[in-house]
């Protein structure tokens, strides 16, 4: 294993890791504002222990995400030097603004948060949530920034006298169509992880008590996240893979194992991609579909992998500019599987809500429990999708990944630090799930104190 190998392990390792508390953090903060608002306007204390119980499992989940998240910023100086070099004039732009205006907003109303339940108006107190939730949301917005640019690089120019990309136009950074088609799949499916984690926990607590007014608030708050957020995300996903066959067609045809250029183009549901031959060797396909989700058109061509590769040797010379297409083949589907069982599942609690029968269908919570982990490998498999489908480009089209590592590191430093954070990763898994389940099963008091109805009814 070389120097290249190890740092890219360690990079996708710890952005994984990192990224299974990400989508929790702003669909919880979200959750709990919205629950906030709801006791504040209607001074039911159900609204309040819901709000608290859910309060607890996502400062747990912000704590550990980040500390996990600080550890990705110093990769780039550490491992991939040659690309900080090469990038550091865009990349630095959105992730300063990140850390001094969104991080700041989201932990100073945090703060505020946490310690203002007896100082702060109960209206003043629920604006702090909305605020903590919008800056997460601002933060995802300028981390994608950076990621789109990455993706589709845009207003900049190359500066070959230095070797590196100078930033030419903040505003075409900002205004990255695939920075907004980014943002709002995240936050979408931000809230579904939540909506699912939150049907779980509630489905397991009313499967003992059936009768609690703060799980049965919960579930049917659940019901309605996962349901609004699965379409939306599907939309969002579909509207975004249209951007992706525009800007990275490469990936687009990984994605669909697509080798060949057709038209009109059928979509392969099932297949069995032979990198080595250029081809599928087993393939169940839809004729035409592929056609009509790229492009809405009942005709038009789709250009394969083959005839692209075949382009971009003769544009930058030679080289293998097919990313690992199995990978990113199946993880397409995985996660649009996920997709459409949690539209499904999320329709079918509505409609159990409507006919006044979600509480007591104990089959349907014990398949929420089951699906806990369903919005997870979704999340993963679709940063896995964008991520390796880009390879062998860390900047699109302008920076190859082999270009990008620290010429100086050794293989053996990076293992070194790679054992190291899978070590500490591992014991920071512990403890977040040990304490995630254990608050989880814990569940709220029977009674409200107090010091919870008085910081309810101040002004």
């Amino acid at each position: 294993m070389d120097a290249l190998i190890a740092a890219r392990w360690q990079f996708g390792i710890t952005t994984i890791y990192h990224f299974l508390f990400v989508p929790l953090t702003i669909g919880l903060a979200l959750v709990v504002a919205i629950l906030e608002t709801m006791w504040v306007r209607r001074r039911d204390p159900k609204y309040l222990r819901a709000t608290k119980f859910w309060a607890k499992l996502f400062l747990i989940n912000f704590a550990i995400g980040v500390v996990t998240g600080i550890v990705q910023e110093f990769q780039f100086g550490m491992n991939w030097s040659s690309y900080s070099r090469f990038v550091g004039d865009i990349f630095g732009a959105p992730l300063a603004v990140e850390g001094l205006l969104a991080f700041f907003l989201e932990s100073t109303f945090l703060g505020l948060w946490i310690f203002g339940w007896d100082r702060l108006s109960p209206r003043v107190h629920a604006a702090c949530a909305w605020l903590v939730s919008l800056g997460t949301i601002l933060s995802a917005f300028w981390i994608l920034a950076a990621n789109a640019w990455m993706q589709n690089p845009v207003g900049y120019r190359l500066n070959p006298a230095k070797g590196r990309a100078e930033l030419e136009s903040f505003f075409d950074l900002v205004r990255n169509p695939m920075a907004w088609h980014h943002l709002g799949h995240t936050i979408l499916a931000s809230i579904l992880t939540a909506g699912v984690l939150m049907l779980a926990i509630s489905g397991w607590h009313l499967l003992r008590h059936p009768d609690s007014p703060v799980f049965r608030l919960s579930s049917a708050l659940a019901v309605a996240l996962v349901l609004i957020a699965s379409v939306g995300s599907a939309t969002t996903g579909h509207f975004q893979g249209q951007e992706v066959a525009k800007i990275q067609p490469m990936k687009h045809a990984a994605v669909e194992a697509h080798w060949e250029t057709e038209g009109p183009a059928a979509f392969s549901v099932v297949a069995i991609p032979n990198m080595a031959e250029g081809r599928n060797l087993f393939d169940i396909r839809i004729p035409r579909l592929l056609s009509i989700l790229t492009y809405h058109s009942w005709t038009k061509e789709v250009v394969g992998i083959n005839d692209l590769q075949a382009e971009y040797e003769e544009r930058f010379g030679p080289g293998d500019y097919r990313p690992p297409v199995g990978v990113v083949y199946w993880s397409f589907r995985a996660m649009v599987g996920v997709g459409f069982f949690l539209i499904g599942f999320g329709a079918l609690g509505a409609w159990f809500l409507y006919r006044k029968r979600l509480y007591e269908t104990k089959w349907y919570h014990r398949v929420a429990l089951l699906s806990l982990g369903l919005p997870f490998i979704a999340n993963i498999t679709g940063w896995v999708v964008t991520e390796i489908g880009r390879q062998p480009w860390s900047v699109y089209n302008v920076l190859l990944v082999r270009d990008s590592v620290s010429p100086s590191v050794s293989a053996a430093t990076v293992l070194t630090s790679l054992i190291g954070f899978t070590i500490l990763y591992g014991a920071l898994a512990v403890v977040d799930v040990y304490l995630m389940a254990k608050y989880a099963r814990a569940g709220v008091g029977e009674e409200t104190t107090p010091a919870e109805v008085g910081a309810g009814l101040a002004y």
